[in-house]
């Protein structure tokens, strides 16, 4: 929709995520602006109001600061850390602020359902960034299934493989890796696959039953003479593909934690690994985040499904199988084939034939540009229903990875009561 002026908002956390909203400002200056920033990082915040010609009264260095103040925006981002969603999110919502808030959440189902309360109390917008929802490959799976092309949905299978590097990187050295401090990897890592599953099935869940543990990452586990740094010179290191120096400086893999000044310069990396938690042997942390989860999850009316998460596959992407009463669907995040009972002719779906031009290069497949265009016309219509998931929607699926940890912890089926 055609906007008369520009959202105006606050991004409260400008981090990674923080950043990669704002940028839909960049590339639409007339639907959004950015016109206030709150983050502790100073060289964050002040690269973030150079890009958006922040006013310095508009520039915090902590969100209580930023919401001290009378509202002076249309809506804030939250993508803070996790534990610091509810304290910003409540505030927000009591000043009048429409919220985008970042997954999950909230740590605790107590914390979820209170900010569910809070939109309700003060009627305001609340987006979760379920961004996958808002990705062109699941946008058109749901389409398909919803036009009745496999009939009825009987179960689903899903699977979200972490990719070896990517867990080691975030679950075990890095900052999600303690599931006590943050969230349970079923969340922090999964809340979108739930959500996914919720919304393919398009039933309320009613009992879940979850298994996994942490099978690698753990002293017992650590070879033979190997150091607590792997910038100690570990024996280990020609074979370990967990290796800090071959993630990081080898592969340049997921550098954007350190605030490089040149990501190509080794002497620098290694500098950070030697000093950060990222340099760590991954069998010397103190994570305790599973690295293999399964769940199975009955919905209304008896429809199925299965939920896998993995650490240890070569790639990431998430693959789906749908089985429904007149065919049934296979699609690995980039395509998916449909076979018809019937004609026994099977369609294929691809992300490069299909794939809208102006979010190509977006992260999660696009979903990200898509979830605040959305969330902009959202707010400029008030009209919820701009948006894929209502905030009652995003808490039912938190509320079923809670179930599911409960599950998990106490062997026993759990019910999901919303």
């Amino acid at each position: 929709a055609k906007l008369d002026k520009p959202i105006t908002v606050m991004v409260i956390g400008a981090g990674s995520r923080g950043r990669t909203y704002a940028r839909y400002a960049e590339k639409f200056p007339g639907s959004m602006k950015v016109v206030g920033v709150a983050d502790l990082n100073p060289k964050r915040r002040a690269a973030l109001s150079k890009k958006h010609g922040i006013p310095k009264e508009n520039q915090f260095a902590d969100f209580k600061e930023a919401l001290s103040r009378p509202k002076f925006a249309d809506a804030v981002v939250i993508a803070t850390p996790d534990n610091l969603h509810y304290e910003p999110c409540m505030k927000a919502l009591a000043l009048g602020y429409d919220v985008l808030l970042e997954k999950p959440v909230a740590p605790t189902e107590k914390e979820c359902r209170a900010i569910l309360k809070q939109a309700h109390k003060y009627n305001r917008i609340v987006a979760v960034c379920h961004v996958l929802r808002y990705a062109p490959y699941f946008v058109d799976l749901k389409k398909v299934i919803d036009s009745g092309a496999i009939g009825d949905v009987v179960s689903v299978q899903h699977m979200e493989p972490i990719q070896y590097a990517h867990m080691a990187h975030s679950y075990v050295r890095g900052k999600w890796r303690d599931s006590e401090a943050t969230t349970p990897i079923i969340l922090a890592k999964s809340c979108h696959d739930l959500d996914i599953i919720r919304w393919l099935v398009d039933k309320p869940c009613k009992t879940i039953s979850a298994d996994g543990s942490l099978h690698l990452f753990k002293k017992e586990n650590a070879p033979a003479g190997a150091p607590l740094r792997c910038t100690d010179g570990c024996p280990h290191e020609a074979e370990c593909p967990y290796c800090a120096m071959d993630v990081y400086i080898k592969h340049k893999a997921h550098l954007g934690v350190f605030d490089l000044k040149n990501r190509k310069d080794d002497a620098e990396i290694l500098e950070k690994l030697k000093t950060t938690d990222f340099g760590r042997c991954v069998y010397h942390c103190d994570n305790n985040q599973p690295d293999h989860y399964v769940a199975e999850m009955v919905f209304e009316g008896g429809k199925t499904a299965n939920f896998t998460m993995d650490a240890f596959t070569p790639w990431g992407g998430r693959r789906t199988r749908i089985m429904g009463t007149m065919g049934f669907i296979e699609g690995d995040s980039k395509k998916f084939t449909l076979w018809d009972f019937k004609t026994k002719t099977p369609k294929t779906w691809s992300m490069e034939v299909e794939e809208v031009a102006e979010y190509k290069g977006a992260g999660h497949g696009g979903g990200d540009l898509a979830l605040v265009r959305d969330f902009v016309e959202a707010i400029a219509l008030q009209d919820v229903t701009k948006l894929s998931s209502s905030l009652d929607d995003s808490i039912e699926s938190h509320v079923m990875g809670f179930a599911a940890e409960k599950s998990r912890k106490s062997m026993k089926k759990a019910k999901v009561q919303m």
